[in-house]
């Protein structure tokens, strides 16, 4: 469904109930013509009746006004979608989808730019509906809430795809059990493939050095021995060549550095900022070593914009933003900026270079991240995940002293999601959070909190 051009809220809400609609006029069509009396018109007016009904038709349009309204949708028919901020955009989109209510439902991320009403909405229309779901997500929370079954589509073993039952609960156990069974068998290939080469190489030095016998010995011992010594190379060999490493090598474990640390001062302080039309009541709030901090909200209260006046990137209207010459800062954004006609290892290494002296630097080898085929493409051919990645460990590169994370869970593996929380939450470096991220919320519920309220205008970022 696009959602970009000249094209309105309603164009875009008519086009996504199209269907009803016409049943509706249809069925106005064959009721003229049955009053009129033409022949046949009982019969089609039956039927166009019967495929309103199913359709729910005449009740389309206002499911998606509901939809519109529980999503903090843009709800104005005649406002341009290019005028819109990307959250709102994707909000209309979505709840045009839920209000058409079709047979069945393809989502790709439902939940990345929604708050938590707006999570409640959705996961209620997906726990009720008659049609089939299929959801794409990362958001451990509406797995658990919703699915039955999940497809898992990360690298295997014999790399086919594995089906879970039993929900999300399933899910997390078969995984685990597999990713046990992987690494054990791996190790056991290799340990063997170890021992195989060190037989072999035995062998082939006492072939060269080891078999000359003592003076004295005639030659047809020094032949019967050098003989035996051949066997053992070639039986080595043999074995070595039988042995098929069958088993890959599992997917890489995140590694989260060990992040620079300044004891008794203020690393970053707030104090009472705001933003015309984007951050219109003042927030403040101030980070030591090992503070922590979540911002929370629903959208339009500005958090994004928060944390984007903290990091520098955007000067306030009001308040001031205090952050000491030689602590350094790192924000992970919402959005992708990167380029993407460079290749991912030289852009980290030129982003590195041109931070921090290369003695402090992290390799991007070293945050188990990205593999070294992924390093070497360019970004744009690199997929969403791939990318969220690499914006992770170029925020992780400089080993900053504070960390400003906008929804850090977005496109990232459900795997990786758990590494990085429990990272989150041992690091000695100062941390804020921004996320609608529920199963995240969990996770973080004893942070001190910072609650923002809706600003007044509904095209405010978030």
């Amino acid at each position: 469904m696009p959602t970009g051009g000249n094209r309105t809220v309603g164009q875009a809400v008519a086009e996504a109930i199209a269907q009803p609609l016409a049943a509706v006029a249809a069925l106005d069509s064959a009721a003229v013509s049955l009053a009129a009396g033409v022949p046949g018109a009982e019969e089609r007016y039956a039927a166009a009746l019967e495929h309103a009904e199913v359709l729910d038709a005449w009740d389309a349009e206002r499911r998606v006004q509901i939809a519109l309204e529980a999503l903090d949708a843009e709800t104005e028919p005649s406002r341009r979608l290019d005028d819109l901020s990307v959250g709102q955009r994707y909000r209309v989109r979505l709840a045009c989808l839920l209000g058409a209510d079709d047979d069945f439902l393809l989502l790709d991320e439902p939940t990345n730019h929604l708050d938590r009403s707006g999570l409640e909405f959705l996961t209620t229309q997906l726990r009720s509906r008659n049609g089939g779901v299929v959801v794409v997500t990362h958001d451990r929370a509406l797995l658990s809430d919703v699915a039955e079954t999940i497809v898992d589509l990360d690298p295997t073993p014999d790399d086919r795809v594995r089906v879970y039952g039993n929900g999300y609960a399933g899910y997390r156990e078969g995984r685990r059990a597999e990713r046990e069974r992987w690494e054990h068998e791996f190790e056991r290939q290799q340990t063997e493939l170890a021992r195989l080469q060190d037989s072999l190489s035995s062998a082939q030095n006492r072939l060269v050095s080891g078999w000359r016998p003592e003076k004295g010995t005639n030659k047809h011992g020094r032949a019967t021995r050098a003989g035996g010594l051949v066997q053992s190379v070639h039986r080595r060999q043999e074995q070595l060549e039988a042995h098929a490493v069958t088993v890959p090598e599992p997917p890489q474990v995140f590694r989260f550095p060990e992040l620079a640390t300044r004891t008794g001062a203020v690393l970053l302080s707030v104090e009472d900022v705001t933003v015309t039309g984007r951050l219109t009541r003042p927030a403040a709030f101030s980070l030591s070593h090992r503070g922590r901090l979540v911002v929370t909200g629903p959208n339009g209260a500005g958090k994004s914009t928060l944390l984007s006046v903290a990091a520098g990137d955007l000067r306030p209207d009001t308040g001031t933003v205090r952050r000491p010459q030689n602590v350094r800062l790192a924000f992970l954004r919402q959005e992708s900026e990167l380029p993407l006609d460079r290749r991912a290892s030289e852009f980290y290494a030129a982003h590195v270079d041109a931070l921090v002296p290369s003695r402090e630097a992290v390799g991007l080898s070293q945050l188990g991240l990205l593999r070294a085929r992924e390093s070497s493409k360019r970004i744009g051919e690199l997929s969403m995940g791939q990318q969220r990645r690499l914006e992770l460990a170029l925020v992780l590169a400089t080993k900053p002293h504070v960390l400003l994370l906008d929804e850090p869970t977005n496109h990232l593996s459900i795997a990786l999601v758990d590494e990085l929380t429990d990272a989150l939450n041992a690091t000695q470096a100062a941390v804020v959070v921004s996320t609608h991220d529920r199963q995240l919320l969990r996770d973080v519920e004893g942070w001190p909190a910072l609650q923002l309220e809706a600003t007044t205008e509904s095209e405010a970022l978030v």
